[in-house]
C-alpha cells in the first residue's frame, strides 16, 4: 500500500481526531525516515515518548526476548520483572510504592482515587493551561477548555488557580479538596518553568490543609530535565506522582507512585493489562539506558538553548520551549522539510524534547534548521 492509498485507507475507517502530515516507517535513535525514505532528526520524541530514542537495540532487545517467552497473563498472577520494576521505580524515584497502569492519563485517574480514598474527600485544584489527560477523571483536573468544555459536566469537580500563584491557591483550597494536581513544568503549555518558591509554597499549602500534593511528571519524569523528577530539582517531597510517556521507550506504560501510607488495598484499584511482562521489560531496559545517559542531559540542554538563545528560551535539561507566536505552525512545517520534527505547544509556544540519547552533532544540525526557518518567516 503506498502513502497515497493509506491515506485513503485511513480515512475511511479511522475517526478524524488527529491532524498529521508525514508518515513515518522507520525509526532508529535520534533519527525516523518517511514513507519516501527522507531522514529526520526528532526533536518531538513520540511528544516526549521515545527516551531512549527510537529501537533502542537494548529496549528492542529485552522486548523480544520478553515476547518469545510469555506476552500476557493478567495480574491474577505473579508479572515476570514486574517487582524488579517496582523496585527501581522507589529507589530512583525515592517513593514508597507503585501502582502500573497503560498511560498517563490512568495513571492521574488512579490519583484521584487514591487521593479521594485517603481523604474522604472529593474535589481537586488544579491549575491553568495544566494538562493531565483525556479520559473523563483526568480531563477534570484538566484545564484547556477546547478540549474540556465539550464534556461538561466533569467528575470530580475541580477549582483552577494560575500556574504560580499561591495566593490564588491558598484561597482555593479548602476542607472539601482532596489533592492538589501540579506539573512541576507545564509541557503542553509550552514548557513553562514555575518562579521559585513555588512548588515549596504548594507543599506548605497542602501540609497545613491535610491535603494531598500530585505531581504529575508524565512529561517531566524520567530524567527529561537531568533529573529522575522533575521535582528533585526543588527537594521537595510530593504525595504523589505519576508517570509514564518516557518510562517505556515507547511502549504503552504509565505508574502511579505514593508515600509511604498512601496505597491502594485488595480490589480497591486495578488494571487487566498494566505492567504487562512486555511493558516491565522494556521500562527495565529503559532505565539501564537513561542511567548511563543521565549525567549528560544537563549539558546536551545547555548546549541546545545556547545555540537557540536568540528565541529566549526557556528549559530544564532535554525539555525546551520558546514563543515563536502565530507563526509557529509555518515554522514547524519550514523544519520539517528540512529534516527536523518540532512541535507546536499552546499559545504559539515550539517545544523541544528529543530522545535523551541525541548526539550534540544532531544537536547543532537540529538548531541550525530551527534557527533558518524562524529567520526565513515572512522573507
Amino acid at each position: 500500500m503506498n502513502e497515497m492509498d493509506y491515506r485513503a485507507s485511513e480515512a475511511r475507517y479511522y475517526m478524524p481526531a488527529f491532524s498529521r502530515e508525514i508518515m513515518i516507517e522507520r525509526g532508529h535513535l535520534s533519527k525516523v525516515w518517511d514513507a519516501d525514505g527522507k531522514e529526520y532528526i526528532d526533536c518531538v520524541a513520540g511528544i516526549a515518548v521515545c527516551s531512549t530514542g527510537h529501537c533502542h537495540p537494548e529496549v528492542t532487545r529485552a522486548i523480544c526476548e520478553q515476547a518469545a517467552r510469555l506476552i500476557h497473563c493478567s495480574n491474577l498472577y505473579y508479572v515476570p520483572g514486574q517487582a524488579e520494576l517496582a523496585r527501581k521505580l522507589v529507589e530512583i524515584t525515592g517513593m514508597h510504592k507503585v501502582f502500573f497502569s497503560n498511560s498517563g492519563a490512568e495513571a492521574n485517574d488512579g490519583a484521584i482515587k487514591l487521593a479521594r480514598l485517603a481523604t474522604g474527600r472529593k474535589n481537586f485544584v488544579a491549575f491553568t493551561h495544566g494538562f493531565h489527560g483525556r479520559t473523563l477523571g483526568s480531563l477534570s483536573v484538566t484545564h484547556k477548555p477546547a478540549i474540556r468544555e465539550p464534556f461538561l459536566p466533569l467528575e470530580p469537580s475541580c477549582t483552577f488557580v494560575d500556574y504560580g500563584d499561591l495566593h490564588a491557591l491558598e484561597k482555593a483550597v479548602d476542607g472539601s479538596v482532596a489533592g492538589v494536581f501540579v506539573e512541576p513544568i507545564q509541557g503542553e503549555a509550552g514548557v513553562i518553568i514555575p518562579p521559585d518558591g513555588f512548588i515549596a509554597g504548594i507543599r506548605e499549602i497542602c501540609d497545613r490543609h491535610g491535603v494531598l500534593m500530585i505531581v504529575d511528571e508524565v512529561q517531566t519524569g524520567m530524567g527529561r530535565t537531568g533529573k529522575w523528577l522533575a521535582i528533585h530539582h526543588t527537594g521537595i517531597e510530593p504525595d504523589i506522582v505519576t508517570l509514564a510517556k518516557g518510562i517505556a521507550s515507547g511502549f504503552p506504560m504509565g505508574a502511579l507512585l505514593a508515600r509511604e501510607g498512601l496505597e491502594f488495598k485488595r480490589s480497591e484499584h486495578g488494571s487487566t493489562f498494566a505492567g504487562g511482562p512486555l511493558a516491565c521489560a522494556a521500562a527495565r531496559a529503559t532505565i539501564g539506558v537513561i542511567e548511563q545517559v543521565l549525567p549528560d542531559i544537563p549539558a546536551k540542554g545547555k548546549r541546545f538553548t545556547n545555540l537557540l538563545s536568540a528565541h529566549k528560551p526557556r528549559s530544564r535539561g532535554l525539555m525546551i520551549g520558546f514563543h515563536v507566536g502565530n507563526d509557529c505552525p509555518a515554522v514547524q512545517k519550514k523544519c520539517a522539510e528540512n529534516g527536523v520534527l518540532v512541535n507546536c505547544a499552546a499559545d504559539g509556544n515550539l517545544r523541544l524534547v528529543p530522545p535523551l540519547v541525541i548526539t550534540n552533532d544532531e544537536i547543532d544540525q537540529a538548531a541550525a534548521v530551527i534557527n533558518a526557518a524562524i529567520a526565513g518567516i515572512g522573507e
